[in-house]
């Protein structure tokens, strides 16, 4: 967890905030997401690849670009595994690299 915490202080928390709450406006909540916690694979692929369009989380729609964070495959497991149990968010299942290089952008 140590370096998904790394790794979330380096490239993720000026957008998402170092609690994990975003801003409400721009950028969507990690703490408590229904988005993250119910589309694990979905998550996994904006972590690996980025994100452009509209989003919901939590009911409420998001408009913004997320690019590409340029992670390996061990580090988009390592900061996942960090934000499904950072700040009340609680994940049995672990990401492993496999299963992150096994999502595809398309």
């Amino acid at each position: 967890m140590q370096r998904g915490k790394e790794i979330y202080s380096d490239i993720c928390f000026t957008c998402h905030m170092p609690d994990g709450k975003g801003d409400g406006v721009i950028y969507p909540p990690l703490a408590g997401s229904d988005f993250l916690l119910n589309n694990r694979i979905g998550s996994i692929k904006a972590v690996k690849y980025g994100v452009s369009g509209k989003i919901t989380v939590n009911g409420k729609t998001y408009y913004n670009y997320m690019e590409n964070p340029g992670l390996t495959t061990k580090e988009v497991a390592d900061v996942m595994n960090y934000i499904l149990n950072s700040w009340g968010n609680t994940s049995d299942k672990m990401v492993t690299p496999e299963e992150v290089e096994s999502v595809q952008q398309f």
